[in-house]
């Protein structure tokens, strides 16, 4: 996919796209009857393999047909039943509901997204932990609401931004393996399962049901959680995390840019052929790849945003338009965030540091940069200590303690 619109959109590849939503939803249903077959609710005749009958290019067929019954599983299981055998035909998506296959299917298209998420944040706390570590006692201005405040380390400045991060990480590592199935039947009480079981003599109709949904979930690899057709947690918690990953990405896209204005030049990002070039000035050498990663962390609270109206209006027991709202604006957000990730890699990874720039930049403040140090020296009449290297506090220890996360967090999630 490309996408004029949002430079850089080719990073994302085939995340989210119509192909990889139609492939899940087909396999969606071909697991449940799966399921249904080895529970011998459906006759062994109908396990067929339905990922083969419908592919990515029917997609254009079932984008027209979706309109007619307001979502795309309707043209599916008209499809695929128009290419299978007859029992096939007969026994797919029963016990399921249009909510069940798509809900199932985001979750898939999701669960692929965060697991492209956590590659790059893996290989961002590394580049981080390396760069603090390696600054750990490069001294440079500390600024606070713009100023000059007191000395700091880039070390310690890159332990805050290796912080966010690995929070965000933390997040995606529990929205991935918190991602259920959605199997609940029309009204998410399973009645048309429970039915065929029944109807097949099972002893316990609705336990039969409830194993059903749990091999199929199983089979999968999602999570098995009871019916959420208006309770959207699972989709508003991996939301969440998301945008939890752009706040921490712009966090470090905004110093970044602030760093590398030519007046401070303390930080410069890797360079490419073509890339930072203006259309008139030959001079310039923008840092693009901040600019990209602030603009994807300034739109995604908004989508986020839009999920949870939609999660606090789902209504009854299935919803009208609320749901509806949800797939297009995860789409754009998955995408943007993954395509935020694979910027913010390159930009970590590549981050040039200008050391000396960085002295340069503290001795020129003289004095001024250790004002406070002063007068907490005065405070008990002592003398105070001239050189801003030594007034760093316990940066040090910030850095070892961040650090020592970071190995703890990739020891974890190898």
């Amino acid at each position: 996919m490309t996408d004029l619109f949002w430079p850089g959109d080719e990073r994302a590849g085939a995340l989210m796209s119509d192909g990889a939503l139609l492939e899940a939803m087909v396999r969606v249903e071909s697991f449940w009857l799966d399921a249904l077959v080895d529970a011998g609710l459906a006759p062994l005749t109908s396990d067929e393999d339905l990922t083969i009958a419908v592919t990515a290019e029917d997609v254009d067929e079932i984008a027209r047909g979706a309109e007619a019954s307001g979502n795309p599983v309707v043209p599916v299981v008209t499809l695929l039943r128009s290419r299978v055998g007859t029992d096939a035909a007969t026994w797919l998506h029963r016990g399921l509901t249009s909510q069940d296959v798509l809900d199932t299917a985001l979750a898939l298209a999701l669960r692929d997204v965060l697991d492209r998420l956590l590659d790059e944040l893996r290989s961002q706390v590394i580049a981080l932990s390396i760069s603090a570590e390696r600054h750990a006692a490069t001294p440079m201005v500390g600024r606070t609401l713009t100023q000059h405040a007191v000395p700091t380390t880039f070390g310690a400045v890159a332990s805050s931004w290796l912080d966010g991060i690995i929070d965000a990480a933390e997040l995606v590592v529990d929205a991935r393996a918190l991602l259920p199935a959605q199997i609940g039947g029309a009204v998410g009480t399973l009645a048309a399962t429970t039915e065929l079981a029944r109807l097949r003599g099972l002893e316990d109709p609705s336990s039969a049901a409830v194993e059903v949904a749990t091999i199929a979930a199983e089979s999968l690899g999602l999570r098995r959680q009871r019916p959420w057709h208006t309770s959207r947690g699972p989709i508003t918690r991996t939301a969440d995390a998301l945008v939890t990953c752009t706040d921490a990405w712009g966090h470090v896209a905004t110093d970044v840019a602030t760093l590398s204005r030519s007046e401070i030049a303390e930080l410069a990002e890797p360079t490419a052929d073509g890339r930072g070039s203006s259309s008139t000035m030959p001079h310039k050498h923008n840092p693009i790849l901040s600019v990209l990663v602030r603009r994807a962390a300034l739109a995604a609270p908004g989508l986020a945003s839009t999920l949870h109206v939609a999660s606090a209006t789902a209504g009854d027991q299935r919803p009208d338009g609320a749901w509806h709202t949800e797939w297009a604006t995860l789409r754009t957000l998955g995408r943007r965030t993954v395509v935020a990730a694979s910027q913010t890699t390159e930009l970590l990874q590549g981050l040039h540091v200008d050391a000396g720039r960085m002295r340069e930049t503290l001795d020129r403040t003289g004095n001024e940069i250790l004002s406070e140090r002063r007068s907490v020296a005065d405070l008990l009449d002592q003398h105070s200590d001239p050189d801003p290297t030594t007034y760093l506090g316990t940066s040090d220890h910030l850095v070892a303690g961040v650090v020592e996360r970071a190995r703890t967090f990739l020891e974890e999630n190898a």
